[in-house]
């Protein structure tokens, strides 16, 4: 049963990233994408019917990971605690500054709350990328499963490292482009005119720094995990998963050529979709592996909850899942189409 919650909460995280990637993506593009309060007020219009639905699929995920591997969840959130703050607070930032630039009037303010959605975004992002680079590098576990790191030690990996070091920072820096490429996909597909002719613009240029960033952090991943090369070389089918990767970002680049925008979307989630599988397919069985000696890492079998629990648990999650993708699909069809005019969807 273990290993059936490890691919819910798996496909689950996925989701997110996913759906809630690309109004990441629109949130730091839209200074740029948009030169004008109304061109502003459209990006925001393409995300905000969606926005919280999204979000969802981020606290499904947390509620699943504590009710299937109680352990996990409490050595990771009382490890990560300051990092996972600082996201809780950048999540409030961006509702926050979406909401006031609305209510707020002035001259000088909605300027000012587009910056701060625009930092908050880029921040998130970051963050989100060096929290998953410490997942695939370790962290510091002790034979009791408890961690503490701090922001940053010396910026090296190993026993020492804190939560910002080259590698973590290098997947920040992959997850902005990633992100941004995914937020350009979806300005293009959903709008039309100036501000679609700019996210295609973007959008090529940025596929060139993914390009780049996709190859410098899977050698490094591969050179500082060495679980990643165990896993696919036992298990040579888990190297369907960067095929997709590959394949999806090769259909990024060939569809916006074309100007297919729709498509080219689809494959941007494709990446992502790739990118995250494969980490998840190269880690197993490890949940959170160590960097300080391999049998401390925390895996399946030793943080999974009682398997009867998790029978039972199955049923409700089949359950609460199928509403939330009802949901989900209901959204994303209710308010398909291009976005032509700022509406009130702007939403936290």
């Amino acid at each position: 049963m273990g290993h059936i919650w490890f691919c819910l909460v798996a496909a689950m995280l996925t989701v997110y990233v996913v759906l809630d990637g690309f109004d990441l993506g629109a949130g730091i593009l839209h200074v740029v994408v948009a030169r004008t309060d109304s061109e502003r007020r459209l990006v925001l219009a393409s995300i905000g019917p969606v926005w919280n639905g999204n979000e969802v699929w981020l606290i499904a995920a947390g509620g699943t990971l504590y009710f299937a591997f109680p352990l996990l969840y409490a050595s990771s959130f009382s490890g990560f605690y300051l990092p996972l703050m600082m996201v809780l607070w950048l999540l409030i930032l961006r509702g926050t500054a979406v909401e006031f630039r609305s209510h707020v009037e002035g001259s000088v303010w909605p300027a000012f709350w587009d910056g701060v959605f625009c930092l908050a975004s880029v921040l998130l992002v970051i963050f989100y990328g060096a929290a998953l680079g410490n997942v695939v590098r370790g962290v510091p576990l002790d034979a009791q499963g408890r961690f503490f790191e701090s922001l940053w030690t010396n910026f090296l990996p190993g026993a020492n490292a804190g939560i910002l070091d080259w590698f973590t920072v290098l997947a920040g820096i992959a997850s902005l482009a990633a992100l941004t490429l995914h937020g350009a996909c979806w300005l293009a597909f959903r709008t039309e005119g100036e501000i679609q002719q700019r996210a295609r613009r973007i959008g090529a240029g940025v596929w060139w720094a993914v390009i780049v960033a996709t190859a410098m952090i899977t050698a490094a991943s591969f050179r500082l995990q060495p679980q990643l090369w165990y896993s696919f070389s036992t298990h040579p089918w888990r190297f369907a998963f960067p095929l997709i990767a590959i394949g999806g970002l090769v259909g990024v680049r060939w569809f916006a050529g074309k100007g297919n925008d729709a498509r080219a979307f689809y494959s941007s989630c494709a990446y992502l979709l790739g990118m995250l599988t494969s980490v998840a397919a190269g880690l197993h069985p490890y949940v959170l592996p160590a960097c300080t000696r391999t049998e401390y890492g925390l895996t399946v079998a030793n943080t999974k909850a009682a398997d009867y629990g998790l029978r039972i648990g199955l049923i409700w999650w089949v359950i609460g899942m199928a509403l939330a993708t009802t949901y989900t699909v209901f959204s994303y069809r209710h308010f398909a189409g291009k976005i032509s005019q700022p509406g009130g969807a702007e939403g936290g």
